[in-house]
């Protein structure tokens, strides 16, 4: 048995806040261990405790928590028993933290060398010239190409995935021992995800550093962490090896937010969400903090609370060696199988012909050309980025169009103007037959109740000075659908309809957690029965249990009410899940078409191929056969060069055939009457692809 000191050891803590007159239990007895160079995960729902855990460890709690009992240990230390001052110096220097929101924990301000230069100046005494010097190292060691120019640049000016760099070359600036993530992926697509993970590694493996790994990504857990600790309402109800709880769970919360997730290889009609609510922990229910939520709950569970328990997998439930074996129950309109379309005969609800946006780029002095040709010296000539270039799609009534690509390839662009958020620079958008560029008064008015839009962040796109009610309420009353007691009842039905009770009606949004201010916006979307709904990124910021069953309500209503969806989504698990088409966007174009059935399976273009191998999944690791077949796409998607020549894909294809690519248009390959493939690589060179093995279905 190993005699070294833990890095990090977390002993029975509990913490608690005021409420109500008396305390909230935030944690209850919380137990863990991170050794030198070992990476643990802390997963649970939203409100588990899984960043009040982090912020304990660091020393950043708000002023009115109170910790009752327990320990937090550091190298052996005892942080609780440390000054202010000290557990300062020893967070910056010893300790450091990368936050979820590269876009918020950035100065936008200043410059991002300075911003890397600033703890090296402050904890290591550094001059401002050799910290800016390190600084620029610090972005080369992150991965991040001409370091240089990348110093003197804004956060505004890089793209997420460098500012997510930027914040952990930031974090690594003193060389600390112990790297706190806060869902450092959430937000990001998932190729550039996956470099992040890539680097993650490295820096363990070159730096011995240990990790505390918060998220809801269990994929990612499989596969960065050694070792995971599963938080539910504070308290820990298993933990353990990676392999054993992701692989063999014994605690049937565990095994609930695994059946949750949707799977590239296994298209379900419903997902398997858990039922009921998380519990009010002012007034947790007695006995197993779980049992109203348990498939398996007995009347043991109701009255006498578990004790974590077992060496090395360790679970707290009275049933977890009876239940080992067996798995969370499915929903009983589960099914395997692709789906198609509702009406792939009828009329299109949506047509897209020749879509285009272009944007300028700079300021009108950044812009100014002199002109020898004669006439006014000066003219004005901004460089063009085309957001948008040329799309041409169809969405049937009753059908899920999945739209996939990475941050800048367009599609937050194009899902905004189908519902008529920008206007487009050419090309048209017909709704139900109407060119929805043309109308205007009432018609125009009408349209937007048809068609609506679920945005990706709901901190910018929710009221902060509206009651929830008044929020979901506000197009029940701007259509005339409601009003008075009737408008009351629905609007408590919509909450309900996504899982907030309506308590939340008098509630603002900054007294949301980020998955619960996003149903609010899933409410607000629904509230007018409309026949086609944009979905962007409407699910990525909730837990895997909620996902579930937000995607199973989207489901039912696209069944029931025969709701068209263009569902945009980094999350390519969830597109397979509930899209009957997918298409693949690369730089403002489509690059594949098809039903989702055929497009996650070969033929792939080479850049929805790199796309799939990202993904983390549970059952995909580092060392299996799907993990070594991984595609690392380098550079970005958005060039300075705005001019596209040839493929548009060919400055980052891993398959690129030379000149052809660089300056011929590819052709679409005809892979089925419904599946078509923008590339040069014959059909039959891309069937024998074998980069990508997908987990194949039982």
């Amino acid at each position: 048995m190993s005699t070294e000191v833990p890095v990090l050891k977390v002993e029975s803590l509990t913490l608690e806040y005021p409420a109500g007159g008396g305390w909230l239990r935030a944690l209850d007895n919380v137990s863990f261990e991170i050794g030198k160079g070992r990476a643990l995960g802390l997963v649970g729902e939203s409100g588990s405790g899984k960043s009040t855990t982090a912020l304990a460890v660091l020393g950043l709690l708000a002023s009115e928590a109170r910790i009752p009992g327990g320990r937090i240990l550091f190298g052996g230390r005892s942080l609780l028993d440390l000054a202010a001052e000290e557990r300062r110096l020893l967070r910056g220097e010893r300790i450091s933290m990368v936050f979820q929101d590269p876009f918020t924990s950035l100065n936008p301000a200043i410059q991002v060398g300075r911003q890397i230069a600033e703890p090296l100046v402050l904890h290591r005494a550094l001059s401002d010239g050799d910290a800016a010097i390190e600084a620029r190292r610090l972005l080369e060691e992150v991965g991040i190409p001409r370091p240089e120019d990348v110093a003197r640049a804004y956060p505004h000016q890089l793209s997420g995935g460098m500012k997510q760099r930027a914040l952990i070359a930031t974090a690594l600036a003193c060389s600390p021992e112990l790297l706190v993530l806060d869902e450092p992926t959430t937000a990001l697509d998932v190729t550039i995800e996956a470099q992040i993970l890539d680097l993650l590694e490295r820096l363990r493996r070159d730096r011995g550093l240990s990790m505390l790994y918060i998220t809801h990504n269990l994929g990612v857990v499989a596969r960065i962490c050694d070792d995971v600790c599963v938080l539910y309402a504070g308290r820990v109800v298993e933990s353990g090896p990676t392999s054993d709880v992701l692989y063999a769970p014994k605690h049937p919360y565990t095994k609930g937010l695994l059946a949750s997730l949707p799977r590239v290889a296994e298209r379900q009609l419903r997902l398997a969400p858990i039922p009921g609510r998380f519990p009010d922990l002012a007034s947790p229910p007695s006995g197993c903090i779980f049992h109203p939520r348990c498939h398996f709950v007995v009347e043991r569970c109701k009255g006498e609370p578990p004790v974590l328990s077992g060496i090395g997998h360790a679970v707290s439930c009275w049933r977890a060696e009876e239940l080992a074996d067996t798995p969370w129950p499915a929903p009983e309109a589960q099914a395997r199988g692709a789906r198609s379309a509702a009406h792939p005969d009828a009329a299109p609800l949506v047509e897209m012909k020749d879509l285009a946006k272009q944007y300028e780029m700079g300021g009108v002095f950044d812009n100014l050309r002199f002109d020898r040709s004669g006439g006014f010296p000066l003219r004005f000539d901004p460089p063009r980025v085309r957001a948008v270039d040329g799309v041409t799609l169809d969405i049937a009534p009753g059908e899920v169009l999945g739209l996939v690509g990475e941050s800048g390839c367009g599609k937050s662009t194009l899902g905004r103007m189908l519902v008529r958020l920008i206007e487009p620079s050419d090309g048209e958008v017909r709704i139900l037959g109407e060119d929805f560029g043309r109308l205007s008064g009432k018609a125009l008015h009408e349209h937007r109740r048809i068609a609506q839009i679920i945005f990706q962040n709901p901190d910018s796109s929710l009221n902060p000075r509206k009651t929830v009610g008044e929020i979901v309420a506000r197009p029940l009353t701007l259509f005339g659908l409601a009003r008075g007691n009737e408008l009351d009842a629905k609007v408590a039905a919509l909450l309900d309809l996504v899982r907030l009770p309506s308590s939340y009606a008098s509630r603002y949004p900054h007294q949301l957690s980020g998955g619960e201010k996003q149903r609010v916006g899933i409410a607000r979307a629904l509230a007018t029965e409309p026949r086609f709904i944009v979905c962007d990124e409407a699910v990525s910021a909730l837990d895997v249990s909620v996902q579930a069953y937000v995607l199973n309500v989207l489901a039912e209503l696209r069944d029931r009410l025969n709701v068209a969806y263009l569902f945009i989504s980094h999350d390519l698990s969830v597109i397979a899940h509930i899209a009957d088409r997918v298409a693949v966007m690369y730089r403002g174009a489509i690059v594949e078409e098809g039903p989702a059935a055929e497009v996650l399976k070969p033929p792939f273009h080479p850049y929805t191929e790199a796309l799939l191998s990202a993904i983390p999944e549970v059952g995909r690791s580092p060392g299996s056969s799907a993990g070594r077949g991984r595609i690392r796409l380098r550079g970005d998607v958005v060039e300075k060069d705005g001019l596209i020549g040839g493929c548009r894909f060919q400055h980052r294809c891993p398959r690129k055939i030379g000149k052809l690519c660089e300056t011929e248009a590819p052709p679409w390959r005809i892979a089925s009457p419904a599946h078509r493939i923008a590339c040069h690589i014959p059909l039959e060179d891309l069937r024998r692809a074998d980069a990508v093995r997908l987990p194949q279905e039982a």
